[in-house]
C-alpha cells in the first residue's frame, strides 16, 4: 500500500511538471487523497486494535496464564495476540475477546502482582445460633483442610436483618483456584455443623395469630 501510494504521489508530481498534463496531475493527487481518506477511515478499528495490542504487550497488564473475569468470564489467559486475546474458561470453554476490551473497559485480574487470595464465605442463620461456636468450629474446619495456607481465618457478624443474622468467614489461600475449593468446603462443612447441632437456627419465617398471643398471655 506504501509503495503504491509513493508511485502515485511520484507520477503526479511528474504530470504536474508538464503544462499540458498538469490538469492530470492535479486531478490524480486529488483522487489519491480522496482513496487516502476512504482508506483511512475504513483501516480505523483495524489500526487501533493494532495500537492496542502493542499498548498491551509494552504494559503487560495481563500475561499468559493470568486469572482474569472478564466479560462476567472467570478463566486463565492462554493466548495473547496483536488482535484478540484467548480466555481459558473454568468449564473449558474459549473465550476470544477482542484486545480493545482490555484496554477500553475494566477487568480484574486476581495474579497481577501476586497469586496469593482472600475468599469469602456467608452464612445466614437464626439469631439463636451462637457465633463463638460456628466460629470455633471453622477453625476446625480450616486446621484440617489441605486448601488453607495458614495465614488468615476470620469469622465477623457482617449484616443484621429482622430475621436472619449473616455471619461471613473469611481465610486465605496461594492461588485463586485454591481459594475456591476451599470456600466450598468450608461452606458445605459449616451448613453440616449447622445442620446436625443448631437445626431450628437456620433461616425460617415466624408466623404469630391472635390465638397464639392470646394462649401464651394466658
Amino acid at each position: 500500500m506504501i509503495n503504491a501510494i509513493i508511485i502515485i504521489l511520484a507520477l503526479a508530481t511528474i504530470l504536474m511538471t508538464f503544462d499540458k498534463v498538469k490538469q492530470v496531475g492535479v486531478s490524480i493527487l486529488a483522487s489519491a487523497g480522496i482513496i487516502g481518506v476512504i482508506v483511512g477511515f475504513a483501516a480505523q478499528k483495524s489500526i487501533t486494535t493494532i495500537f492496542a495490542g502493542i499498548q498491551i504487550a509494552i504494559t503487560q497488564p495481563i500475561r499468559i496464564e493470568d486469572v482474569v473475569i472478564v466479560e462476567n468470564e472467570w478463566g486463565w489467559i492462554e493466548e495473547i495476540t496483536l488482535t484478540y486475546v484467548v480466555v481459558r474458561v473454568w468449564d473449558q470453554r474459549r473465550l476470544v475477546v477482542p484486545i480493545t476490551c482490555f484496554i477500553e473497559k475494566p477487568f480484574q485480574n486476581w495474579i497481577r502482582s501476586s497469586a496469593w487470595m482472600l475468599g469469602t464465605v456467608y452464612i445466614y442463620t437464626d439469631y439463636t445460633v451462637p457465633v463463638e461456636k460456628i466460629r470455633q468450629k471453622l477453625y476446625e474446619i480450616l486446621e484440617t483442610s489441605r486448601y488453607w495456607d495458614h495465614k488468615v481465618k476470620v469469622l465477623q457478624v457482617t449484616n443484621t436483618t429482622e430475621r436472619t443474622m449473616e455471619l461471613r468467614a473469611l481465610m486465605s489461600a496461594p492461588d485463586s483456584p485454591t481459594a475456591w475449593n476451599l470456600r466450598c468446603q468450608v461452606r458445605e462443612s459449616l451448613l453440616e455443623f449447622l445442620q446436625s447441632n443448631y437445626p431450628s437456627g437456620l433461616p425460617r419465617v415466624r408466623l404469630e395469630t391472635e390465638i397464639q398471643k392470646e394462649s401464651s398471655q394466658s
